[in-house]
């Protein structure tokens, strides 16, 4: 079983063409991918093919979590650095209940995924709309918190 919709290394996901991967993720998608859901994915893929160059690793769109039942919106393996990705595509703010959200995925990954134990693990919630952010980072025996709240 393929745990995530797309999946490859950083430096290919940098070259690909965003139309191919969503093609990739549609073709692994159980669901009907709405118009809405492609848009969602343009956007995630434009952000993180921005922000990655200077980086070497994994990624993973749409990662299965079967135990919630749910599934991430990308996760980075960068090194010994597994970021858990939630993208709130035009959200203004930071609701807590995404950032409830991210922090579920990033615990049961901690918590119930064999290969995540030695990782460090760090939830990221992306609202792609809100005007002001800080972030605070902050290390906590294997793991790593981050705080990011709007002005």
């Amino acid at each position: 079983m393929n745990r995530a919709y797309y999946s490859d290394t950083i430096s290919s996901f940098l070259l690909a063409k965003p139309a191919t991967i969503i093609g990739t993720m549609s073709l692994c998608s159980e669901f009907a991918d709405d118009p809405l859901q492609k848009t969602a994915w343009v956007e995630e893929i434009r952000i993180l093919q921005d922000v990655l160059t200077p980086f070497s690793g994994s990624i993973y769109f749409e990662y299965s979590i079967p135990r919630m039942g749910k599934r991430i919106d990308a996760l980075l393996l960068v090194n010994q650095l597994l970021f858990v990705l939630e993208f709130k595509i035009g959200e203004e703010e930071f609701p807590a209940y995404a950032v409830d959200q991210v922090w579920d995925y990033a615990l049961d990954l901690k918590y119930f995924h064999e290969t995540s134990h030695d990782k460090y693990i760090i939830p990221v919630l992306i609202c792609t709309k809100a005007r002001n952010s800080y972030t605070h980072l902050i290390q906590s025996r294997k793991s790593f918190i981050v705080n990011c709240s709007a002005n």
